[in-house]
């Protein structure tokens, strides 16, 4: 039986460095190896011709790292604060601590523009690998097992848990909480043996930076794991928790200024879904335990059987001490049950039922299953008695998940044959001949469950889940027109329809309205509905809106359409001046609110007959409709509407050429409002303001300047949405029915900056954060010089003692 490791009165382990080393390493290795072995044999990307752009991985985060590539080159319109590519002008700094503030993020600079899918794909394998590392650490850290590669297995069955191979691959941004995880629970040991005060405080600092949302389930799995730690080794000791108290606390003002305007801008977002949570039965629960399982709404509770099996045994080990065996048990049980109780869901995802998934917190649950296993480990090898208990235990949570359709014969066979392969490794002879055959029994069953649990979760992801093109040949041609037809900031140049994904100007380059986000701006989606525009996912997603009022609105001078960039005849500025007077109100007719931002009538009414005047240009507008339109003998045009999910935008059916042809529209609820834009007079309205428009503008990274023709009077009107954060002049803008403006009399220029909302405040409470950081050291060095002093003059006291009851 094995003890825990001995510490030095630094806390340092006196256990060698090297097998530490060598275990994470090793718990690395064979992550890595299970995920690409698993994406290997399902011949998914990069290993085959299965692609995996589904999801948010498509809409999001390939996109967000490929503008984060550009960043990175200087090639991006825009910087850390302000975004010009996406939602006609959006403020950054959400989304970048929201989708790519992790340290991580930045290698993929390392690859070409051009391959940035296999960029995210190696961050994903290296995130993968870093947790299994990180773990491997921690059990390295708590204690000595019987042979030195169980860390390493351990570790690996952390990070490749079903939540980690099934969810978080293509959902990047939470693998960080993954190797969260184990990083702070480290804290929590450093705060337990209070050592290492500083080194804990940016430990806290870089996780919730890199990606707060599962920092904050990380947390709460790391201070459920100090609790355990307490109450398992005793006495119980309150400065340990003050300590690691004061450590997340000051880790999470150090991440301050990217956390507070995260806060405000989701605030401040369009809103999503609301949803009421309901909790998977029990049986389905129980089923996504085995291998090769996978499911939307259900925990991803997987771990290898080496695992399993071990955290089941715990319970009937006479040899570990009872309060720490029923202590750990008791944690995994009531971890568990907490994912499936309403009350605590809210308390583990930040009081809102997320839109999605609503078990994101089951890499916890894995967590503290593998600290379970280890700590039966520090024991020693289970014996016969616990081996049969644990054993039973898997198989009774192998019988419950019988009644559910996720628990197929595939997934059977591989759990029961993990299940006896690991039971026959631990129940080999204690003998060192056999060392070798326990460890490939146990090494094989973890990589064999979790690269076909990969393997499977990939085949069903794009089988459940929305999919998209990914980027290849015919996405780099679209990007090489449209940086050729590039004119920012003369003009936008919109990448247009059809899109390839939710930010396709950050995967492709330009200027346009298409975005989504988690913080997609309420303004925008106001502004962009209002003008007819569409959009997905409840509003969150929006769409290119091709049209030629708004391109002359939004300075759009070039667009992708049908294959090739087309040249706009009739566009302004970025900065327009319209005559004094109060903002015009927008209405329910997009039609009627372009014709108000332009300030002249530029569409004709149908004839009674409902057909447009032969000359015009006819557009539909039927946001609730799904189907196909057509202008006659025209090429049909596809409608995907549909609320509260989907609005289908406005869009042109076609010149109408002859006399009477209605449009044929999809049959359905909700309007369906025609439009007949006149071309000539478009050109007249245009021609009308540009006299008084910039003559130059030069956006920033952090705002933009304009330059007027001569002394200029009324409202100064920038082409983008008035998100909050923006001033012009020194004084709040005010906004010209959605648009960014400012009232201006006999200026000659104009410039307005763009302050992300939080990010002062943010900084002012890392400052505070770093303050107390110099007092909390300061007193730390004073305590460590007066304990050394007293330490100094001891042995001298007791000689004078000694001397005195000598004579």
């Amino acid at each position: 039986m094995r003890t825990p490791l001995r510490t030095t009165s630094s806390g340092t382990p006196s256990a060698p460095r090297r097998a530490t080393a060598a275990a994470s390493a090793l718990a690395g290795l064979l992550a890595a190896v299970a995920v690409c072995a698993g994406d290997a044999a399902a011949r998914v990307f990069p290993f085959g011709p299965r692609h995996r752009s589904v999801n948010d991985l498509a809409n999001q985060f390939v996109p967000f790292h490929a503008h984060l590539w550009d960043l990175l080159h200087g090639r991006a319109d825009g910087g850390l604060l302000l975004n010009w590519r996406a939602g006609w002008g959006t403020s950054f700094l959400p989304d970048h601590g929201t989708y790519l503030s992790s340290p991580l993020a930045p290698l993929v600079a390392l690859a070409p523009r051009a391959d940035v899918e296999y960029a995210v794909y190696a961050l994903t394998v290296l995130k993968t690998a870093l947790a299994a590392a990180a773990t491997a650490f921690l059990l390295r850290r708590l204690s000595t097992v019987p042979a030195p590669w169980w860390p390493a297995v351990l570790g690996a069955g952390y990070a490749l848990c079903g939540w980690s191979v099934v969810e978080g691959t293509y959902n990047p941004m939470w693998l960080d909480g993954l190797i969260a995880f184990p990083l702070l629970c480290l804290v929590a040991e450093w705060a337990r043996e209070g050592v290492r005060p500083l080194l804990s405080v940016l430990t806290v600092a870089v996780c919730w930076t890199a990606n707060f949302y599962t920092a904050y389930m990380a947390t709460l799995g790391a201070a459920l794991f100090l609790l355990a730690r307490l109450a398992a080794t005793g006495p119980f000791r309150p400065r340990a928790l003050l300590r690691a108290t004061v450590s997340t606390v000051l880790g999470v003002g150090l991440a301050a200024p990217v956390l507070v305007p995260v806060l405000l801008s989701t605030r401040q977002a369009h809103p999503g879904v609301v949803r009421d949570f309901e909790a998977a039965g029990a049986a389905d629960a129980l089923a996504r335990l085995l291998p090769g399982t996978y499911g939307f709404a259900t925990p991803a509770a997987f771990v290898a059987a080496p695992v399993l099996l071990l955290a089941a045994t715990l319970a009937f080990r006479r040899d570990v001490p009872g309060r720490e065996r029923w202590v750990w048990t008791g944690l995994v049980l009531g971890t568990a049950l907490s994912l499936q109780w309403g009350p605590t869901h809210l308390v583990w995802h930040l009081f809102a039922t997320p839109n999605g998934s609503p078990y994101r917190q089951t890499f916890v649950l894995s967590g503290l299953l593998v600290v379970a296993a280890h700590t039966g480990l520090a024991r020693g090898l289970p014996g016969p008695r616990a081996l049969a208990g644990g054993g039973a235990v898997v198989l009774a949570l192998t019988a419950g998940a019988l009644p559910s359709d996720l628990a197929t014969r595939p997934a059977l066979l591989l759990g029961v044959a993990g299940l006896a392969a690991a039971a026959g490794a631990l129940a080999l002879p204690r003998r060192p001949r056999y060392a070798l055959l326990a460890a490939l029994l146990v090494t094989g069953t973890l990589l064999g469950q979790a690269a076909a649990t990969t393997a499977y979760a990939d085949r069903k992801r794009l089988a459940h889940l929305d999919d998209y093109p990914p980027y290849g040949p015919e996405q780099r041609r679209r990007a090489a027109a449209l940086a050729a037809a590039d004119g920012w900031p003369a003009y936008r140049t919109d990448p247009g329809l059809p899109r390839v994904a939710g930010n396709d100007p950050l995967l492709l380059g330009g200027q346009g309205a298409a975005s989504y986000s988690s913080h997609t701006p309420a303004v925008l989606t106001g502004l962009l509905t209002a003008l007819g525009g569409g959009w997905t996912s409840r509003g969150r997603n929006l769409q290119s809106l091709d049209n030629p009022v708004t391109d002359a609105l939004f300075a759009v001078g070039a667009r992708w359409r049908d294959g090739e960039v087309v040249r706009t005849a009739t566009r302004l500025p970025l900065v327009t001046v319209r005559p004094p007077g109060p903002a015009p109100a927008l209405g329910p007719s997009p039609f009627r609110n372009q014709e108000l931002l332009l300030g002249t009538r530029v569409y004709t009414a149908p004839s009674a007959a409902g057909a447009c005047p032969p000359g015009t240009e006819v557009f539909l507008w039927a946001p609730e409709r799904t189907g196909e339109a057509r202008l006659g003998a025209g090429a049909p045009v596809r409608l995907l509407g549909g609320g509260p999910k989907r609005r289908a935008a406005m869009t042109s059916l076609g010149v109408q050429t002859v006399p009477g042809v209605r449009p044929e529209v999809p049959a359905g609820r909700g309007p369906a409002e025609t439009g007949c834009l006149d071309r000539a007079r478009l050109r007249t309205a245009v021609d009308a303001l540009r006299p008084s428009a910039a003559v130059a503008v030069t956006p920033t990274a952090t705002g933009l300047t304009a330059r007027f023709p001569h002394p200029v009077t009324g409202t100064a009107v920038v082409a983008a949405p008035a998100i909050p954060g923006w001033s012009c002049g020194g004084r709040a803008v005010e906004p010209y029915a959605g648009l960014l403006a400012v009232p201006v009399t006999g200026a000659t220029s104009l410039s307005c900056s763009f302050r992300p909302p939080g990010l002062l405040p943010g900084l002012a409470v890392a400052g505070g954060a770093v303050v107390a950081m110099a007092v909390l050291l300061l007193g730390v060095r004073r305590n460590q010089r007066r304990r050394a002093l007293r330490t100094s003059r001891t042995p001298a006291a007791a000689e004078s003692t000694a001397s005195a009851a000598a004579a």
